[in-house]
């Protein structure tokens, strides 16, 4: 009988339309579940996000009998003795398109020798790089990646569940922390698809709305596939809104992949010129902490601190406050909400956060600044989203709810500020 092979789990947290999987029982019947609790990456992420993750882990773990392989340490240390102690001839991934991954699997593979890395699939339904313009250059706005996107398609999801190979039982790993397992996504998702998406054009920028899939965490972790999503999206207005807003992700992934750089630089080198403020009153603990005086900015924030989530729209208001507002640079605040994101993925974060800036491809122009009070009056009309989760504002009735209270800043005196700024480094 062939040796077991080792399966390395990542953001693919899932036995369901499964790449890796099925190109793991094209070579034994039999695989080691393995995850590797890596500190490198694990620094970055907050409590909320470390709990979910340990949630998804123990879903998975349901998934594979009680059988996932969980240790903690360096990857590059862990593969050789995992395969070593199992004899495994190959050890299955799903892609990785990110710096810091990309450069951990050429290290693992080094590592590994002869013992083959296969690659198979990726988090995304196409993978970076793979989508380019004419001449071969990446694209740098979106919507004509969208376009491209489209017209390359995507394969349909791979025939894969729990009982594609045998799960082998390993000893000598850790222990995943007791709790609930996270929920499955698909009746989430199925909830959604045939109970809000067709208003989903519409309502999917109101935050006092249940409008959104909120599957974003499990995109991030591979719970679901996006092909999977795909695979049931109609032609209707609604779709093609869920379908655009998937190809965001892919896009942004697409840049950090040609421009790992921008992770932690400006998209645009003239922004490296923008004068940013001193946080020496205090201001950055305000924004974070909700309690700035602008009501939906504070609803935000506090609901990233409550929730490990944010609307998108909000987190666009939040962001536009930050940086136009406070005057304070873009990579504060993307650290901040990578800290606390359930959903945090380096790609979708950092150039989100660019795109408000105005220094990111495609980005907003600079001169767009969101003001807070009229944001917040159009897409929490009724003021229910502020009281949510700014509770000495509960009385206050209807969007009234959004004027200042002991506003940190002047949101029109710091306009002009941003715009003066913006106006010294645009030539």
């Amino acid at each position: 009988m062939a040796s077991p092979t080792v399966i390395w789990f990542r953001r693919d947290l899932r036995t369901a339309d499964h790449p890796a999987l099925l190109s793991a029982a094209e070579r034994s019947s039999s695989a080691l579940g393995l995850f590797v609790l890596d500190d490198r990456l694990l620094a970055s992420a907050g409590p909320a996000r470390t709990d979910f993750l340990h949630r998804c882990l123990r879903r998975l773990d349901e998934e594979l009998g009680g059988r996932l392989h969980v240790v903690h340490g360096n990857p590059v240390d862990v593969l050789p003795k995992v395969v070593a102690d199992l004899k495994a001839d190959s050890v299955h991934i799903s892609a990785d398109y990110g710096p810091y991954g990309r450069k951990r699997d050429a290290e693992v593979e080094k590592a590994l020798g002869d013992t083959e890395l296969v690659r198979s699939g990726s988090p995304y339904a196409v993978a970076p790089g793979r989508v380019r313009k004419g001449d071969g250059d990446p694209f740098k706005v979106f919507t004509p990646f969208r376009r491209a996107w489209e017209e390359h398609g995507w394969r349909k999801p791979a025939d894969t569940d729990a009982s594609t190979v045998d799960w082998v039982k390993r000893k000598g790993g850790g222990k995943i922390p007791t709790g609930d397992p996270a929920p499955d996504p698909l009746p989430l998702w199925e909830k959604f698809r045939d109970e809000r998406l067709p208003d989903y054009k519409t309502a999917r920028d109101r935050p006092d709305l249940d409008a959104t899939s909120r599957l974003s965490p499990y995109l991030k972790w591979g719970l679901l596939h996006p092909r999977t999503l795909l695979a049931e999206l109609d032609d209707s207005e609604g779709a093609a809104t869920f379908r655009s807003e998937l190809a965001w992700r892919e896009f942004y992934a697409d840049v950090l992949w040609h421009r790992p750089e921008t992770a932690t630089k400006n998209y645009d080198a003239k922004f490296d010129r923008m004068e940013h403020d001193e946080d020496d009153d205090g201001r950055f603990a305000a924004w974070q902490e909700g309690r700035t005086g602008y009501p939906i900015v504070d609803a935000g924030m506090r609901q990233l601190l409550e929730e490990g989530w944010i609307h998108n729209r909000v987190r666009m208001i939040v962001a536009s406050f930050l940086v136009k507002d406070l005057h304070l640079p873009w990579w504060w605040g993307a650290k901040h909400f990578m800290e606390h994101l359930v959903d945090g993925d380096l790609a979708s974060n950092q150039h989100g956060w660019q795109w408000v800036a105005g220094s990111g491809t495609d980005a907003a122009p600079y001169f767009r600044v969101f003001n807070p009070i009229t944001q917040g009056e159009k897409f929490d009309p009724s003021g229910d989203y502020v009281r949510r989760y700014v509770p000495e504002l509960r009385d206050v009735e209807g969007k009234a709810v959004h004027q200042p209270h002991d506003p940190i800043v002047d949101h029109a005196h710091e306009r002009q500020v941003a715009l003066a700024r913006y106006g010294a480094i645009k030539s």
